[in-house]
């Protein structure tokens, strides 16, 4: 396992820039993800990692070792990085266990097969070891890419949409078993996805991209809590900006009541060094920080609701026409038109320069 660093790192085809000064740090043994939407460079930077792509400006470290600067790159076969695809890639004419070791050279027989069912076990594949890709499900096939990925112990895994094709429920289930399987084999991995859960699910950092740039690398928890902007907080998670008044350099007032917590240097309002009072700003609020309360005064509407097992996430019409989600018990089942009483539950302040 090694730290992986990029610094700066630019590329583009012909005249479209697709990733620019890309700079994030992902530790020895962490897990990494670049998080976003269709086009965002995400699967580049994977590809520049990898040295399958060179790279315009900026640097490439792995373990200490520059593997990609402006004009020069080491080959991918001596990067010792494993690769996991999206569509498996597995050898057809194999089977489980030669598919597993087809990248361990260089050792006995003995050494051989002893990974081999040392990685099988890891996967949950001890009983497969004879049997061809065609005979195993999407969820078993992508054990074995990981496993085959593993088995020559690289520096660094690197996984591209890896779950894309499996239904949700077994993505879910599978995310975890991945991100215990990398935990065992104390391994660096960074997966490359468009869906947050699984980067949640999986990843001890996440980089949220945007145009060919990250917008912010940070903790699940702090993505869904303290996103940096707008894109951020739009992409990771549910929510709604409600307006609201700046009291003073740590308090800031909405319909709801007030809330306490870190108020942005520039409210945007005629160029105020720091905010004041009278400065405008937009709050978000997430679905979890209105909690449906029958004591409480504050009463809104139910304007649309979506049934989750265990909740609802009810969009709520507030007394202003202002609209937030909250996320409420499945047994609290409101019908749509019925007003019902809410209380602010929020603990700290996300706050953007009013739009």
């Amino acid at each position: 396992m090694a730290e992986l660093v990029l610094d700066s790192v630019s590329q583009a085809y012909a005249r479209r820039q697709v990733i620019t000064d890309l700079t994030f740090t992902l530790a020895e043994g962490a897990i990494g993800c670049l998080l976003g939407p269709s086009g965002c460079g995400k699967t580049t930077a994977l590809r520049c990692i990898a040295g399958f792509e060179p790279i315009q400006s900026g640097s490439i470290r792995i373990g200490g070792e520059t593997v990609s600067r402006p004009g020069w790159m080491l080959p991918a076969e001596k990067r010792r990085i494993g690769m996991v695809f999206q569509d498996y890639a597995l050898f057809p004419h194999l089977t489980v266990a030669g598919n597993v070791g087809f990248g361990l050279r260089g050792i006995s027989r003995t050494a051989r097969e002893a990974r081999i069912g040392e990685l099988l076990d890891l996967v949950g594949l001890g009983g497969q070891a004879q049997h061809h890709p065609h005979q195993l499900s999407g969820g078993q096939q992508q054990r074995v890419a990981l496993a085959r990925a593993l088995a020559p112990r690289p520096r660094l895994i690197l996984m591209d949409e890896p779950f894309s094709n499996l239904d949700v429920e077994l993505r879910e289930r599978l995310s975890l078993e991945v991100r215990d399987i990398l935990r065992r084999e104390a391994t660096t991995a960074l997966i490359v996805t468009h869906d947050q859960h699984e980067a949640f699910a999986l990843a001890d950092w996440v980089g949220v991209m945007h145009e060919g740039r990250i917008q912010q690398w940070d903790t699940p928890y702090n993505l869904y809590h303290e996103p940096t902007n707008r894109f951020v907080a739009d992409f990771v998670g549910q929510g709604a900006l409600l307006p609201g008044e700046v009291i003073n350099d740590h308090q800031v007032e909405i319909e709801l009541g007030v809330l306490d917590g870190h108020i942005p240097v520039d409210c945007g309002t005629g160029g105020c060094e720091a905010c004041v009072r009278h400065c405008t700003v937009d709050v978000l609020l997430r679905p979890d920080d209105i909690i449906h309360d029958d004591d409480s005064l504050l009463l809104a509407e139910v304007e649309n609701k979506a049934f989750r097992g265990a909740d609802f996430l009810y969009t709520l019409r507030l007394p202003s026409g202002q609209r937030a989600l909250s996320l409420v018990p499945s047994h609290h089942d409101h019908a749509i038109g019925e007003k019902i009483g809410i209380r602010l539950a929020a603990d700290h302040v996300v706050a953007f320069p009013r739009s």
